[in-house]
């Protein structure tokens, strides 16, 4: 993924789901972070990248510390 290698984020540190879930729309973020968690992949004191993008080219992210 060209973006990835542009913010010099290593793939294996991206979590995508859309192949097993499809398109869940505005809750494609708080499904992704529930599945992290329950796999232990987000933990307490985790930096974590949220990203999004939707209908008319619109876009937004955010880093939290979870």
């Amino acid at each position: 993924m060209q973006s990835l290698r542009g913010l010099g984020v290593p793939e294996e540190k991206v979590y995508s789901n859309i192949a097993e879930m499809g398109n869940t729309s505005s809750a494609s973020i708080p499904i992704a972070m529930d599945e992290c968690i329950q796999s232990g992949l987000i933990k307490e004191g985790s930096l974590v990248l949220l990203t999004a993008f939707g209908g008319g080219v619109t876009w937004g992210g955010t880093v939290i510390r979870f």
